[in-house]
């Protein structure tokens, strides 16, 4: 069974945690002692006697205030697919959980409320989707029981929205008219909207074709541990442990070792502690070569024929996410999936408005929830694919050399 990752959006009060709530409760997947929490916790309830919106408000202020803080998380399947929701908040302020939240996400469900229409953060919303490149987009317009279940109201925003996707390009979008807070068109269709005839939402996230999440254009390993046994019953064994990260890998493969650039063929294959002939992308593996190399952790063994980018330098779209300021000459490790590297910021071209996507020339240091473009220079070549071709490989983070802490969410341009 596939996983659909998907992540909901919208302004403030938009309904997002109520949304996914009620998918969670129709759905029949709220467990009895959770369901006897919420209705001891619950302020604002429905028909059933429960406040949907605190089944992923989970920090205490979310509770107090009404709002969404932090990206919450939760799993949930049907007989059709597994699904992980990231319940992304609203507020200006928390532009990199929004980012970081989405970064992950085969799809992107916006909430408008139907009394408000296309607002600001709409907008600001569906330009994080674009600069994220998400393929798939649901434009969730909720509240419509607030409206008398107009179908000229739907048909109104439906035409305000499709002006801000022709301009962002955003091209697999799909309309649904819902209300979260009584369960209309989300996991049944509802009989208030008889002028929709589309499908509930359950239903269109059981059965969307995605695309495959794997490249088989560009085959992609890299080296998270090297086995070398010490002992006499292994006294050769060398093998080098990952996971897939795109593609597929058979037994006699010519790969290049990346960034040395040296090539060689597989030998053998491992995975669950057996031989076999080939792994695939998400399959743990251990490959084996057939010359010694010296490979490390980080280090990638790439087919041959589908080289990806080795550099020095390279340039990114980065999402400040730390209250220290950056700036040019600061130096910062870059990680790359098992890859660590040092770096330092050798110039900041320009600042992204998310409101609008406009570059605007940088005049003083980077503070937080911004977005800009950078120029990086590291220590050692990096091996990337752009964000763009390869969500994968295409992304890293900065990280602070003193605190240790995350800094920068970083898009390989």
């Amino acid at each position: 069974m596939d996983i659909l990752r998907f992540i909901t959006a919208g302004s403030v009060d938009d309904g997002k945690s109520t949304l996914i709530g009620r998918l969670l409760y129709d759905s029949k997947n709220i467990l009895i002692d959770q369901l006897e929490a919420l209705e001891k916790q619950s302020k604002n309830k429905n028909e059933d006697g429960i406040d949907l919106a605190i089944l992923t408000d989970g920090l205490r202020a979310e509770r107090e205030q009404g709002i969404t803080i932090d990206v919450a998380y939760r799993y949930f399947s049907t007989p059709k697919r597994k699904f992980i929701i990231a319940d992304a908040p609203g507020h200006i302020q928390y532009t990199r959980n929004m980012i970081t939240g989405a970064s992950n996400s085969q799809l992107i469900i916006i909430l408008i409320d139907a009394r408000q229409g296309v607002i600001e953060q709409t907008r600001r919303h569906s330009i994080i989707a674009s600069l994220l490149k998400m393929k798939n987009v649901v434009v969730a317009i909720n509240k419509m029981d607030l409206v008398d279940y107009s179908e000229e109201v739907f048909n109104d925003i439906k035409a305000q929205y499709e002006l801000v996707a022709e301009k962002l390009g955003l091209e697999n979008v799909n309309y649904f008219p819902i209300s979260a807070f009584h369960g209309d068109n989300i996991v049944g269709k509802s009989e208030q909207m008889p002028w929709y005839n589309g499908p509930a939402l359950l239903d269109f996230l059981e059965t969307i074709e995605t695309g495959s999440a794997e490249n088989f254009d560009s085959p992609r390993f890299q080296v998270q541990y090297v086995i070398r046994p010490q002992t006499d019953e292994h006294h050769d064994y060398r093998g080098y442990a990952g996971e897939v990260i795109s593609g597929m890998y058979k037994k006699g493969d010519e790969i290049t070792v990346l960034p040395q650039q040296i090539q060689t063929k597989i030998s053998k294959i491992e995975t669950g502690g057996r031989e076999v002939e080939a792994v695939f992308a998400r399959q743990p593996a251990v490959l084996h070569t057939e010359d010694d190399i010296d490979i490390s952790r980080g280090d990638f063994l790439v087919k041959t024929a589908s080289m990806p980018e080795v550099e020095n330098e390279i340039e990114a779209v980065v999402c400040w996410l730390d209250k220290k300021e950056l700036q040019e000459g600061n130096k910062y490790f870059i990680q790359h999936k098992s890859r660590v590297l040092k770096a330092v910021v050798k110039e900041i071209d320009y600042k992204i408005d998310v409101n609008t996507l406009e570059k605007i020339p940088v005049s003083e240091n980077v503070k937080l929830n911004e977005v800009v473009k950078i120029r990086l220079k590291t220590a050692s070549p990096l091996v990337y694919d752009r964000f763009e071709d390869s969500n994968a490989t295409g992304n890293a983070i900065l990280i602070d050399e003193t605190s240790n802490s995350t800094v920068g969410a970083l898009m390989i341009l």
